[in-house]
């Protein structure tokens, strides 16, 4: 089967065997657009109801946990808004317990 000639057609106009060849071969090839974009996602929580569900543990623990500075590397606050990096904040965690 021609490759080029199937990706021209639509998917309309094709019979199930061109379709399942395409998909296969669309599979096995890598796609270098992921590649070439790094992953830069960061999850954040937001409030002390977000590090309590972060760490698993009531919103009154959390509140201590704060308060502590346990985790103030990991905290951004302005005002009453409050974001943790989450994986910062377990790394503290983990290297505070040790």
């Amino acid at each position: 089967m021609n490759l080029e000639a199937i990706k021209e057609k639509p998917i309309f106009q094709m019979t199930g065997e061109e379709f399942l060849f395409l998909q296969r071969t669309i599979e096995k090839t890598p796609s270098s657009s992921s590649e070439d974009t790094p992953t830069l996602s960061k999850k954040y929580v937001y409030g002390i109801r977000g590090i309590a569900k972060l760490m698993d543990c009531s919103i009154s623990s959390a509140n201590r946990l704060k308060k502590s500075g346990v985790i103030d590397k990991a905290i951004i606050q302005n005002g009453r808004k409050i974001i943790v990096d989450a994986e910062k904040a377990l790394n503290l965690i983990k290297q505070n317990s040790i």
